[in-house]
């Protein structure tokens, strides 16, 4: 079995970011100190809390969020998940406990995590099981077409990171962003990985200054990253 940091560089490299490698030591103590933050299922919570959340309308193409306007019924991850029961309940607890650690933890304005899964019409889409931030679109089509207007599909279907500094300056140079916030000027989207290295799923981090995401905020996503596909339901 590989060790820790034989694991983190592999995954730098097989997700385009060994620009990083030299961050391996901060990212193992990232992964230890979400591992720390993994607990028992509290004795009182509401489940509604874990599978719905409020979601923006949607312009009439579906390419854009109507960001200020939120739907008059919140996304149902149910459905998509196939159904409640006591193994999903606890992974989506956990889901939102390391996503709440990890924001903390790098700051960002926005995170979230994403899985790849299939709708009932057989769709591929990425779907939002946790975050932490401002309402945004559940489900992101993991499609060509649609990849060419959103990071978070380019890197389902790729598996090749992207860390935006100025998302004004890269969308001017032709490059696919989704606006769920138009203050929005930094992203580091990441691949999640099975352990054939199969995408899974991704971690998107958004923040509104530019140049946010320095190599310490990367190391504290990279470790969501890798840690986040054995919660997955």
């Amino acid at each position: 079995m590989q060790d820790i940091n034989t694991r983190i560089q592999t995954y730098l490299v097989r997700a385009d970011l060994d620009r990083y490698l030299v961050e391996t030591p901060v990212i193992a103590k990232c992964i230890r100190g979400i591992m720390d933050v993994m607990g028992e299922l509290p004795p009182n919570f509401n489940q509604d809390t874990l599978y719905t959340y409020p979601v923006p309308m949607m312009s009439e193409d579906g390419s854009c969020s109507l960001i200020e306007e939120l739907a008059p019924a919140p996304y149902d991850l149910t459905a998509i998940l196939g159904g409640r029961n006591e193994s999903t309940t606890r992974k989506l607890l956990l889901l939102n406990q390391v996503v709440e650690h990890v924001t903390q933890m790098c700051g960002a304005d926005w995170l979230g995590i994403y899985q790849a899964r299939d709708t009932a019409m057989q769709h591929r889409v990425l779907v939002k099981l946790a975050y932490r931030g401002r309402p945004s679109r559940a489900e992101f089509p993991l499609t060509p077409e649609f990849a060419k207007g959103s990071t978070n599909s380019t890197v389902g279907l790729e598996g090749s990171a992207r860390v935006i500094d100025d998302v004004a300056a890269y969308t001017a140079e032709g490059g696919g962003f989704y606006v769920c916030d138009d203050k929005v000027q930094s992203e580091a989207c990441l691949p999640m990985f099975d352990e054939a290295g199969v995408i899974v799923g991704i971690i998107d981090a958004e923040a509104e200054p530019k140049q946010f995401f320095k190599p310490d905020r990367i190391a504290a996503v990279v470790a969501l990253a890798m840690v986040t596909p054995a919660l997955l339901p």
